[in-house]
């Protein structure tokens, strides 16, 4: 049996492509839902962090370095199998979300840090004059500038997550990759996985490219 038929059979893949086609589908929510939930949470812990009352911020701060240290695959299989014995029972795509989204607004919160802090004080202390208060002049004078910094880590990070979708598998949840080894178990031909593998590529390698423009825009600018 030669490598084309082993690994690029075309009629397994095309047999397997509405399967993996579904779970590219699921792949894609989930990704995009616990990115955008990530990077609302990240930027809650990272306010926190900075200006919260004393006991709030040592547990923002608590809760950063413990999910960054976490692995996801840890994590994820602790929320599916170990939190029903405490009442808690949820769905695998719910069960992946959470996993998800907890580590990566730690992740966030912390290049939201990096950003804010990034911002000369100078002008913390020249819109407070201007008569600024302070929720003010973080929406409307930090924020937007700390924003365009962090595009670049903060769509690094996205890619990340989006790749860690991959472990909901482990759950059950029929992504692409677990919809990928069904198939090539049916065909008993590592076809699909290749498919899957190109199927991930062609998600991915556009945000990889707009990750590396960003930083080149940015490094443009900086120069200036």
């Amino acid at each position: 049996m030669d490598i084309v038929t082993t690994f690029f059979n075309v009629d397994v893949l095309w047999r397997s492509m509405p399967q993996l086609l579904q779970g590219l589908w699921r792949t894609i929510l989930l990704g995009g839902l616990s990115i955008v939930l990530g990077l609302v949470g990240g930027l809650a812990l990272a306010l926190v962090r900075l200006y919260a009352p004393g006991p709030l911020r040592w547990l923002a701060i608590a809760y950063i370095d413990v999910f960054r240290a976490l692995p996801v695959l840890v994590w994820l299989v602790i929320v599916y199998y170990a939190f029903p014995f405490v009442g808690i029972r949820l769905s695998p795509f719910a069960s992946a979300c959470l996993a998800l989204t907890t580590v990566s607004s730690a992740y966030t919160a912390e290049i939201y840090r990096a950003g804010i802090e990034a911002i000369p004080r100078g002008q913390f202390e020249a819109a407070q004059s201007i008569g600024l208060n302070a929720i003010d002049v973080m929406r409307d004078v930090v924020l937007p500038q700390a924003v365009r910094i962090v595009i670049p880590p903060l769509t690094n990070n996205s890619i990340n997550v989006m790749k860690d979708t991959a472990l909901a598998s482990v759950v059950a949840l029929p992504d692409l990759l677990k919809q990928a080894t069904q198939a090539q178990a049916l065909a008993a031909n590592p076809t699909p996985l290749i498919g899957a593998a190109l199927l991930y590529l062609a998600l991915l390698l556009p945000l990889v490219r707009l990750v590396a423009r960003f930083e080149k825009r940015y490094s443009a600018r900086e120069a200036r």
